[in-house]
């Protein structure tokens, strides 16, 4: 590893640190889908978390309390519309499924506005992390996954930024989790043991919460590079 502005993202020489899994959530709390390549603009993904379910009174519901929405799944459909188990996200079945999980008046609604991401547009997870949480990493929702870093670099990795091809991504700091967690992705059976044990193993925060600094595409197999030093503290003192 050199020690330069760029450095590969703590891992051997012999292993390749990669953008191994790419993940979007067109619908916030909705299970999400996996990408071959996607294009990352100042809000992150694109099309991710674009649809998100109110309340009557208009506040946000989530799979915090409501985690059978997470047996739902959010897509992008190749013309750019957002879907629900395949259908149209403002079709009656979708509403009908929306007001049986949150109540009488309940309702999905489209909002691209950067209040829609409760901390930062982007989530990175490490395969390191991932191994050593040693559960299903979906209970993560993680938006990108790096392989090749060994351990628990990741959380060496905040305030410095991540090149994957042209795109620059600045690490803020650890996510603190929460009890979605807890919810099996597929069966959605509650463990709490599984939140226990991230707040009693890794001190309640795993995978980084990240910003775009300069946008573009990403795919799956591109090279990912540590970035420290000046490169990265000058953009994301451009970007604040």
């Amino acid at each position: 590893m050199t020690r330069n502005d760029g450095e590969r993202a703590g891992a051997t020489d012999e292993v390749a640190v990669k953008a191994a899994e790419i993940w979007r959530y067109p619908v916030k709390s909705m299970a999400g889908e996996k990408l071959q390549r996607s294009r990352l603009g100042p809000l992150g993904i694109e099309g991710d978390r674009v649809v998100h379910v109110e309340d009557p009174r208009g506040r946000v519901i989530t799979a915090r309390t409501h985690p059978r929405l997470l047996g739902h799944k959010g897509s992008v459909a190749a013309d750019g519309a957002v879907k629900v188990d395949g259908r149209p996200w403002d079709s009656e079945p979708v509403a009908a499924d929306v007001v049986d999980i949150g109540g009488p008046g309940a309702k999905l609604v489209r909002y691209e506005g950067a209040e829609r991401f409760d901390v930062l547009p982007l989530l990175v997870a490490t395969d390191g992390a991932l191994a050593a949480f040693g559960h299903d990493y979906r209970r993560l929702r993680p938006n990108i996954v790096i392989s090749g870093v060994e351990g628990m670099a990741e959380r060496e990795w905040p305030g410095a930024c991540l090149r994957i091809g042209k795109v620059l991504i600045g690490v803020q700091d650890l996510r603190m989790r929460c009890v979605m967690t807890s919810y099996d992705p597929d069966t959605l059976v509650q463990d709490k043991e599984i939140a226990r044990g991230i707040y009693r193993r890794f001190e309640g925060k795993l995978a980084l919460n990240c910003f775009v600094i300069e946008g573009g595409e990403i795919a799956v197999g591109d090279e990912v590079q540590l970035v420290r030093g000046r490169a990265c503290a000058e953009s994301a003192a451009f970007i604040e």
